[in-house]
């Protein structure tokens, strides 16, 4: 809910503007209009609303499962029936294209569908007589007060990664988004005021770095979702940890396609082509490199130039429109520097979308689909997330060889093949040291029910997103051992 020009909180079931009166601009990436003013909030707002989560906790906790996914119920009415408002409010703050919105949203939607079936999903286990007369059972409980910090690429879908199951385990919750992109989680809290959620079940914060160390940091707080870059990443877990918090960090990517000789080329330039220029690039599992093996190099480099060339940049709300902005100036400016050091330690431009501007629009922060080729796995630009619509195509003898340029990265967050061979793609499956796997797919995004999975740098925690992850993290289980002598049943 906006106020005046500003964003307000949404605090113990109440929209409330921040203690400060500092704030950022939301500006479209693609026109430059100021849409809202965000404000940085302090330690003070967020304590209020870890202390409406906590107030909230006790009640909400001893509320019947059956009786908690109610409001989901009515939340995925509600976003389906405001699903075109929404998709549309994510291409204007974050620049994707309408298409690409829609297909964010949906994929949100399907968590939140899943967390209804927390009757089942969050049973326990029981053993009679595992001792003579003695029973033991496994039951789950809620963690407590949690906390999300969700980022700017997926402003629709990733709070919902967290939330539907955060507060169906009978949590309660306070989340950040992204200070880039709040307009959509804002519209969505809307939507959760509706649903019949109790005061302080869900809360939201708006702000930057003192919110989130703010969250870490209080005592309160039990658990911490985070999505992000790697550095990020690594803080936020390395300080959740220290202040005894689980915590679920997801970082950087490179995500590595391979591509074989045998593959079906029109079809690996398409997806390949999708998975590296869609969103603009901006996504953890966005491809960044291609792994040419043998002939590969030959048959499917020309392709994917032309691929990159001709593909369609503009607006995200006009028709037609395949690539969007990149989401700020900065953004664009450490792209174009990757892209320039990638040029310095050898690689070859051969595609190069630095200079493209878009008519009528030639204030956004647009870059156009780049190729490079060339690229040594050892550089700076291999090596690095480059969060853009850039491409670097490395060679490899042998498909030994790709797998090991892979397996050498320090992310790990997925990693895919191009094949006819299943035993190629099975041997890739067993050896390639990367959380999601896709073959012949570019963008190995899981389902709902299974979790968003992320292996070396990529991830930091033991229980990722989604699925039945996401009812591990966001529960505790607590283990009885009971014993009921004879005696006291003969006394009745």
């Amino acid at each position: 809910m906006i106020h005046e020009g500003t964003l307000l909180n949404y605090i113990g079931g109440r929209w409330q503007p921040a203690c400060t009166a500092d704030q950022l601009p939301v500006d479209n990436p693609a026109t430059r209009e100021v849409l809202a003013g965000v404000p940085l909030s302090s330690a003070s707002d967020v304590d209020q609303a870890v202390r409406a989560a906590a107030a909230a906790l006790p009640a909400w906790r001893r509320t019947p499962p059956g009786d908690r996914i109610q409001p989901l119920f009515r939340l995925k009415a509600l976003l389906d029936a405001e699903a075109d408002e929404l998709s549309r409010l994510i291409t204007l703050e974050c620049g994707k294209t309408l298409a690409e919105s829609r297909g964010e949203l949906t994929r949100g939607i399907e968590n939140v569908e899943v967390a209804t079936g927390i009757p089942s999903l969050m049973m326990g286990a029981g053993l009679e007589d595992i001792a003579a007369g003695i029973d033991e059972l496994l039951i789950r409980q809620p963690v407590g007060v949690v906390a999300a910090i969700t980022p700017f690429n997926f402003p629709g879908m990733i709070p919902l990664w967290f939330l539907p199951y955060a507060v169906a385990c009978g949590n309660t919750i306070v989340i950040k988004p992204s200070e880039r992109t709040p307009l959509t989680l804002a519209r969505v809290i809307e939507l959760v005021d509706r649903c019949g959620f109790p005061p302080g079940v869900v809360n939201l914060v708006h702000g930057g770095k003192g919110v989130v160390d703010a969250l870490i940091d209080h005592p309160e707080v039990r658990a911490i979702s985070f999505v992000g870059s790697t550095p990020v990443a690594r803080y936020v877990y390395a300080r959740a940890a220290a202040n005894g918090k689980r915590a679920q960090c997801q970082g950087g990517a490179k995500n590595p396609i391979i591509v074989l000789p045998d593959a079906d080329m029109e079809m690996a330039t398409r997806i390949a082509a999708d998975s590296a220029f869609g969103c603009a690039g901006q996504r953890c599992l966005a491809s960044s490199v291609v792994i040419n093996v043998g002939e590969a190099r030959t048959t499917f480099t020309p392709r994917i130039l032309e691929a990159a060339a001709s593909r369609k940049v503009g607006y995200g709300l006009e028709p037609g429109v395949e690539m969007g902005p990149v989401i700020s100036a900065e953004s664009r400016n450490r792209i174009q520097g990757l892209i320039q050091r990638g040029v310095a330690d050898g690689a070859t431009l051969v595609v190069d979308g630095r200079s493209r501007t878009v008519p009528g629009f030639e204030r956004g922060h647009f870059l156009g689909p780049t190729v490079l080729a060339d690229v040594d796995p050892e550089s700076e630009l291999a090596r690095t997330e480059v969060f853009g619509p850039v491409l670097s195509l490395m060679h490899a003898a042998t498909v030994d060889e790709a797998i090991e340029i892979v397996n050498r990265s320090p992310y790990g967050n997925m990693a895919c093949l191009f094949t006819s061979s299943g035993a190629a793609a099975r041997r890739f499956r067993y050896e390639a040291r990367a959380g999601n796997i896709g073959i012949n797919v570019g963008v190995a995004a899981p389902m709902a029910y299974f979790p968003f999975s992320g292996w070396k740098d990529s991830f930091f925690g033991d229980l990722h997103a989604q699925g039945r992850d996401a009812i591990d993290f966001y529960t505790e289980k607590k283990i009885v051992v009971e014993r009921w002598p004879s005696t006291w049943s003969r006394t009745f």
